[in-house]
């Protein structure tokens, strides 16, 4: 195996983790954004300051959806119900949750109109910002083609062969980008 096709595979493997990375991003970004139902990815992103440590949520409880707009969270420590409930209050869901001392309970009001499209322009935002990432990753990518090609690590017929490669790459998962994106506004703009 000559190092023309080792430079050439390499660029190309680097570029779709960085592109795969970008992608699983955008679609835990979404996750987190609310929709007409419960889900426990919701409060996934929340950190509670347990015992003066930031600790995820999820490591501290059993997060559940007993009924359509409910979120149930069962901490492990019963002692950790009150920081639970101050990180869910200072977390960006805007809820006010419930307990009775053993669980801590989340009911989701109806979502109106108006915030129905704030969500949807916020996921926009979201999968925007994946793009111009996955863009930043095609122009490194091209970067590391020119280096390889001045150097000698590939010919010109491979660097030209390698730049269109690495366009189509990144149209391919800008495509799935707005697959991810179509489907999360879809359930959010559903009643």
């Amino acid at each position: 195996m000559s190092a023309e096709p080792e430079a050439y595979t390499m660029i190309l493997l680097e570029l779709e983790e960085a592109l795969e990375k970008s992608l699983k991003f955008l679609s835990e970004q979404l996750q987190g954004l609310r929709t007409g139902r419960a889900s426990p990815a919701l409060v996934d992103r929340i950190v509670v300051d347990y015992y003066g440590t930031p600790t995820p949520l999820k490591q501290l409880a059993q997060i559940g959806v007993p009924e359509p707009r409910t979120i149930a969270i069962k901490p492990f420590d019963a002692g950790a119900i009150k920081d639970i409930m101050r990180a869910i209050q200072t977390s960006d869901l805007g809820v006010n949750p419930s307990n009775d001392g053993k669980i801590v309970r989340i009911n989701l009001p109806p979502l109106s109109e108006e915030q129905r499209k704030k969500l949807a322009a916020k996921a926009k935002e979201f999968a925007n910002d994946a793009k111009v990432s996955m863009r930043n990753s095609r122009r490194d990518a091209n970067k590391s083609n020119e280096e390889a090609n001045t150097n000698g690590d590939l010919t010109d017929d491979f660097h030209d062969q390698l730049k269109e490669e690495i366009d189509a790459k990144l149209k391919d998962f800008e495509t799935k980008a707005d697959e991810v994106l179509k489907k999360k506004t879809e359930e959010i703009l559903t009643i």
